[in-house]
């Protein structure tokens, strides 16, 4: 039977069964789409690293003797749609079955569903091979269960996988090492430099120009230093186990102006287009810890093993519970643009500049600077989930609606009223000076809450307690600043409110 098999951006899978079971009549389809550069608008790195990922992909798939359409931008048959391409591909080649891997994005999901309906031919869909659980396995785990908690969930994944664990307990004695990954970075020690490839991306990015694909951010044409090949991603892994695995926990929620990485892995991109499979991440991680244990502590593994192990199987399982829903939560109802300086990062603030100016040149920003300062100063300025989410969904390289919706519209807004998080991430100066370096040399004054000097996460924290309160009078955890609010002397209370108003009307003044 002649069969044609999709094979989507992030499903560059070198293990995948497909391979080990196909036939002289299979042809496998991969394509560069406007339906996918255009949905939002993307950093000019995050569609160079995909084409770049997927042409190479391609070209294993030939050395390997399988027949490949590989669809560029510019191909003359490229529809630029889909659907559309598909069913060409369909009526030229006299295709008898298409079939597909599961998309990880709801709206290509269902696209493909109505896709294969449509079709007067056989269809079938296969598992990517991928994640290590299935698209339900949150949603039965916390069947009955009041609420999402991740820690239960992560317990349970480190006991079905075996992972750092003796019989039925944690090695070490405890689940989750989070208190001792808060340091903050004071120069030392030395940060090695970041695993980079020096590619040379020209051609692709004069595709991209000639197709007037809309972009935003910077690019060096030829030093591209993201991993988008498996044996580049391999590379980056054995590089984060040998420098960078022995400081990552103890340091992992720092932040620093003048330190585009810190300790942090920058594997992201690769797992996420399924360059590299979760699990040999985590085992090459934890084999290498056990080989240096009397320089390497457990608290380092841990906090790394949680946010693959626990927090990214977690987001991707409330993505499909919760999805389409999920997309149009705005539990705050917050309804304000996003602050223009989020695309130039010109602004005087100097922990919202670095962070941005660092998302801007690299594609990238560690969680902490997305949730703690990019998305507290959206939040405290009560920015429009929606307006937030395409932000994040197109500045950073990492970035695929499964992953980023849960963690934006969820960890980092809570617009989902708390289904993912217990309550919402928000913080006044004191937290960003006591995990950053950010507050070293800002035009405002950390310690001072109003006035034209002062912090202006300082007033904006106290004045998101005052206007939202009603949304949090049953939440144990905020019970401690709304009784601190209740007490605040009321001129006090109203000359913070004053100082955030004045932000909260012209963000881009300041």
């Amino acid at each position: 039977m002649k069969t044609l098999r999709l094979i989507l951006g992030d499903q560059l899978n070198h293990h995948h069964s497909w391979y080990r079971n196909d036939s002289a009549e299979t042809l496998y389809f991969i394509a560069e789409m406007r339906q996918e550069t255009d949905y939002v608008c993307h950093h000019i790195q995050k569609v160079a690293a995909f084409f770049e990922a997927m042409e190479a992909f391609a070209g294993w798939l030939q050395s390997r003797g399988k027949q490949v359409i590989h669809y560029r931008l510019d191909h003359p048959d490229n529809t630029q749609k889909l659907g559309t391409n598909i069913a060409n591909l369909i009526q030229t080649h006299g295709i008898e079955k298409f079939e597909y891997q599961l998309p990880d994005e709801y709206r290509l999901d269902q696209q493909l569903q109505q896709l294969a309906d449509d079709l007067s031919i056989e269809t079938q869909a296969f598992d990517s091979e991928h994640f290590l659980t299935q698209r339900d396995e949150l949603a039965q785990f916390f069947n009955s269960k009041k609420s999402l908690l991740m820690e239960s969930f992560y317990r349970h994944m480190r006991r079905k996988h075996n992972v750092l664990m003796e019989n039925e307990e944690p090695v070490g004695g405890e689940w989750n090492y989070d208190k001792s990954n808060r340091k903050k970075w004071k120069g030392k020690p030395a940060i090695p430099h970041e695993r980079g490839f020096r590619k040379d991306v020209r051609t692709t990015l004069a595709r991209i120009e000639s197709a007037e694909v809309k972009t935003f951010g910077h690019i060096d044409p030829q030093h591209f230093s993201w991993p988008t090949t498996r044996k580049d991603g391999l590379k980056v892994l054995r590089h984060f186990c040998t420098h960078l695995l022995v400081h990552f926990g103890d340091f992992q929620d720092a932040m620093d102006p003048d330190e585009a990485y810190l300790f942090h892995s920058r594997l992201s991109f690769a797992m996420n287009c399924k360059l590299l499979h979760p699990r040999e991440v985590i085992d090459a991680v934890i084999n290498h810890w056990q080989q240096n244990k009397n320089t390497i502590s457990l608290n380092e593994v841990e906090g790394f093993v949680r946010q693959i192990l626990g927090w990214r199987e977690y987001m991707r399982g409330v993505y499909w519970c919760e999805m389409p829903g999920y997309a149009k939560l705005n539990h705050l109802q917050n309804h304000r643009d996003l602050p223009a300086f989020y695309w130039t990062a010109e602004t005087r603030m100097n922990c919202l500049h670095h962070a941005i100016k660092n998302s801007l040149e690299h594609a990238y920003a560690h969680h902490i600077q997305r949730l703690m300062i990019t998305g507290n100063f959206a939040l405290l300025t009560q920015v429009h989930p929606d307006q937030v989410d395409d932000w994040y969904l197109g500045i950073y390289i990492d970035a695929i609606e499964w992953v980023e919706i849960t963690n934006t519209r969820g960890m980092s807004q809570f617009a989902d009223g708390g289904q993912v998080a217990t309550k919402p991430y928000i913080s006044s100066g004191s937290y960003i000076n006591k995990m950053s370096n950010y507050c070293q040399g800002c035009c405002y004054d950390v310690k001072e809450k109003t006035g034209e000097h002062a912090c202006p996460f300082n007033s904006l924290y106290w004045n998101f307690l005052a206007e939202k309160h009603k949304y949090f009078a049953e939440n144990p955890r905020m019970a401690m600043m709304l009784s601190l609010l209740k007490k605040m002397d009321p001129e006090e209370l109203k000359a913070l409110q004053k100082r955030a108003h004045q932000i909260i009307r012209n963000p881009d003044s300041f």
